[in-house]
């Protein structure tokens, strides 16, 4: 299967410490890719290196290669900006504008010179994709703020679909949820592989196993394994695996 985003020999280093090392991985184009592993093993430095957020702080380096359909993203005249309207990302919280539920998926459209009804379209479009439409389509006009926190977070992939992005990035977007919450989200994931490529850092395991087509496990910033989910959870290669996801450490 062809490739959106290829890592080849990625490095990063924050301040002098080693972050991640030689990572070579394929990300597929309408899949779910699964990041799983313990704290401290590189899944956020790996996530926010495919849209360049590391290098928004001082002291973070990089070598190596990072591809978006074949063209290297650390390009010096690649375009951030655009990139990271293709590459869109959801954090671990939350973070509503203070502002309307309407006004916070079309922010960014907004920014880009969309205007007029194609607005109104793209609040709908969004807020379906995000399995959120049915539960406010009546309070569009109500504050962002007043939803509930699996509402809200719905609402940022919301917020992240509307600017058109190629790629998904989400940052153990579950992490404060309940239950109810994550399924949603996950039922959400599950369609909108079908248009998108989706890359999911999970320190849920089980939620790994449950929506990713394929998981990587990331250990003390290098890449131990990576494959098919049901592969990877049932027979996988490396005993570190192993250990990591029947809990006997992490």
């Amino acid at each position: 299967m062809e490739a959106k985003i290829s890592a080849h020999d990625l490095t990063v280093n924050h301040q002098g410490l080693p972050l991640l090392d030689d990572v070579t991985m394929d990300l597929p184009t309408n899949r779910i890719l699964g990041i799983i592993g313990p704290a401290s093993s590189g899944k956020t430095t790996f996530l926010r290196a495919l849209n360049r957020m590391n290098e928004l702080q001082p002291g973070f380096t990089m070598a190596g290669l990072l591809l978006l359909d074949g063209q290297d993203i650390y390009a010096p005249d690649f375009d951030v900006v655009a990139l990271r309207k293709r590459v869109g990302m959801v954090f671990a919280l939350p973070v509503p504008l203070p502002m309307s539920i309407h006004d916070n998926v079309v922010y960014g459209p907004r920014l880009s010179g969309v205007r007029g009804g194609r607005l109104d379209e793209l609040v709908e479009k969004s807020l379906r994709a995000a399995f959120l439409w049915e539960e406010v389509k009546d309070r569009l006009q109500t504050s962002a703020l007043r939803l509930s926190g699996g509402q809200q977070q719905r609402l940022c992939l919301a917020r992240t679909l509307a600017l058109g992005p190629e790629v998904i990035l989400l940052d153990e977007p579950c992490s404060g949820l309940d239950p109810i919450s994550t399924a949603k989200i996950e039922e959400a994931l599950a369609v909108l592989k079908s248009d998108y490529t989706i890359v999911l850092v999970t320190n849920n395991t089980k939620q790994a196993a449950r929506v990713a087509d394929e998981t990587a496990f990331f250990l003390q910033g290098r890449l131990v394994e990576h494959g098919p989910t049901q592969t990877l959870f049932t027979a996988p290669r490396d005993q570190r695996t192993g250990d990591y996801i029947t809990g006997r450490f992490g």
